[in-house]
């Protein structure tokens, strides 16, 4: 029997389910036993992703593919860590606020690596981890928070449709149309199914 072909992205994407613990939010944070969840899972909460070649990102055909696909004409680096980030600490305290924004936030790790933080459709978190070469997409409407891992270094591309708004709404903000239609697409939707399903 031949072994299923590994995804080349999780050698730069992985994701598990995370512990209740209240200790460093920098650490992997894993049940146990842990429960690893599936990029295919992901996509599943909306949460697409892909692995690139980093060292060369100015000339890499593939991105240049999705930024036309998608309509991703804004891009800029940021660095996140001690020395470069300014307001260091008071900015890492709002990205690991649970918050949404009304359009996606698109990320592509161009050195270091962090954790995306994600709720499944029971309101669990799952925790993405993003290492050099790895970029996902988190659609409008997802909680969905951010952190170093102990390294304490990324660099990461920012993408995004026309001029960015980068504005967090820390939850609850179940009201917003983007959280509605979020919800609708991703967290209905297999309640819809379940429905269909029973009624056959």
């Amino acid at each position: 029997m031949v072994a299923p072909e590994k995804d080349p992205r999780e050698e730069v994407i992985q994701a598990w389910y995370m512990d209740d613990s209240d200790e460093d939010q920098r650490l992997p944070h894993h049940r146990e036993p842990k429960e690893f969840v599936s990029l295919d899972q992901l996509a599943e909460l909306g949460v697409l992703s892909w692995k690139l070649d980093a060292d060369n990102h100015e000339t890499d055909a593939e991105l240049k593919k999705i930024r036309e696909e998608r309509g991703y004409s804004y891009v800029d680096l940021i660095e996140v860590c001690p020395e470069k980030l300014p307001n260091y600490e008071e900015k890492m305290k709002s990205f690991f606020e649970e918050h949404l924004h009304t359009d996606e936030e698109i990320r592509y790790c161009l050195g270091g690596s962090g954790y995306f933080d994600v709720r499944d459709h029971n309101d669990h978190w799952i925790r993405v981890w993003v290492k050099k070469g790895g970029m996902i997409v988190l659609p409008a409407g997802i909680y969905h928070r951010f952190t170093l891992d102990t390294d304490n270094y990324i660099k990461a591309m920012r993408l995004f449709v026309g001029d960015p708004v980068w504005t967090p709404f820390n939850r609850p903000h179940d009201h917003l149309p983007a959280r509605k239609e979020y919800v609708q697409a991703f967290v209905n939707k297999d309640d819809s199914a379940r429905a269909v399903d029973a009624a056959a």
